[in-house]
């Protein structure tokens, strides 16, 4: 009988649970705790912890090649590059395009932001990261949580956990972590310089947008193409005005879906075996480092825009900072920063320009990244 007993209990995981095992719930846990308590991007942060969860379970197999669960989600929807360019069709479909073609020179703050991509690439690859690794390292710096998950998928599927929980986590610490280096960088005289009224964007102008940058962008870099033609087309669906059933169930209903498919695999990535190696340390690091320094290089290139404008003319340089593509979040941060040096001074709408133009540049990033390194 008590030989029965001993070798039931054995085919249960509690036996297998080690340390490692240990340390990853806990970190599946501060995942769930920070979006729950916190509201830091709880949409993704919650699936991503209870995956990590999940995937540390132990005999639970879901990620087991072929058999497990999330390994399907993961397979199917990831590897396939189905979900990621299904987030982008979602984004699009929110995405107001009008503050930016109402004033072009922002697009310049959202391409000079991704500065932090390419300066920390370089960076770890003089590491030791190989290039593959060193370029998903590097996109971490544009803010972008889908784009980092599809070329992390293409160039170091085994870093995709720990880029993806990096990228989404400093989305959510934009408010903290954007701030002190907004404020460090610029005077309060700039902080307070009202921008000037932009023109109105007529409709045909926004209807038109999506098409001719999906033929420019993609000619140009062909491999950006699953995330800027789908970015694209849910825009398109949201100017046209004639398809309001598929604009809303791109931004409800599937946007709703696909991220609750995104966040469960994404975590499980996580085992303990891929997850606690000292080099994990290294890439949250180096990813830190790449906002830092594209929140850094948009306000430094606002400012030196500034010295071609005239005095009515002249761009906030705290719109550089919203080169990133946490949208609408840099926005938001960009305008209370704005506000505190000056209550009357709406920054909100023109932050969004560079802000979407980020986007757009984040994924150009990949996709040269997937030319030259794939």
């Amino acid at each position: 009988m008590i030989e029965r007993l001993l070798s039931i209990s054995h085919t249960t995981g509690i036996f297998y649970i080690t340390p490692g095992i240990l340390i990853m719930w806990a970190i599946g846990l501060g995942l769930i705790y920070l979006a729950v308590s916190k509201e830091y991007e709880p949409l993704l942060l919650l699936p991503i912890g209870f995956g990590i969860i999940l995937a540390n379970l132990p005999l639970a197999d879901l990620m087991k090649p072929e058999e497990g669960l999330l390994w399907k989600f993961y397979h199917f929807g990831i590897q396939w590059e189905i979900i990621p360019p299904l987030i982008f069709l979602g984004l699009g479909a929110l995405t107001d395009f009008g503050p930016m073609l109402a004033r072009p020179s922002l697009i310049f703050l959202g391409a000079g932001a991704q500065a932090g991509v390419y300066f920390t690439f370089f960076m770890a690859w003089l590491m030791g990261f190989d290039l593959k690794e060193a370029a998903t390292i590097g996109i971490i710096g544009g803010a972008d949580g889908p784009t980092t998950i599809f070329l992390a998928t293409k160039l170091a599927p085994h870093m995709l956990g720990t880029c993806a929980v990096a990228a989404y986590s400093y989305m959510a610490l934009v408010p903290i972590i954007q701030p002190p280096i907004m404020k460090l960088l610029t005077t309060k005289e700039e902080r307070c310089i009202r921008m000037k009224k932009s023109r109105k964007v007529k409709p045909l102008e926004k209807l038109l947008f999506p098409i001719i940058s999906t033929i420019v962008i993609i000619i140009i870099v062909p491999a950006s193409a699953p995330l800027i033609s789908m970015f694209m087309v849910g825009n398109l669906f949201r100017e046209a005005k004639v398809v309001e059933r598929l604009t809303h169930a791109a931004q409800n209903e599937l946007m709703n879906i696909v991220t609750i498919f995104l966040g469960l695999p994404v975590g499980a990535t996580m085992n303990a075996e891929n997850f606690l190696q000292p080099k994990v340390i290294f890439i949250f690091c180096l990813g830190l480092f790449a906002f830092m320094i594209s929140t850094g290089f948009g306000i430094i290139l606002a400012k030196i825009m500034n010295l071609f404008f005239t005095k009515e003319n002249k761009i906030n340089p705290l719109l550089g900072a919203a080169g990133v593509s946490a949208v609408p979040m840099a926005a938001r941060v960009v305008h209370k920063v704005g506000a505190e040096a000056d209550k009357k001074n709406y920054l909100l709408m023109y932050a969004m320009g560079p802000n979407v133009a980020g986007v757009i540049g984040t994924v150009i990033a990949a996709g040269i990244f997937l030319t030259l390194i794939k």
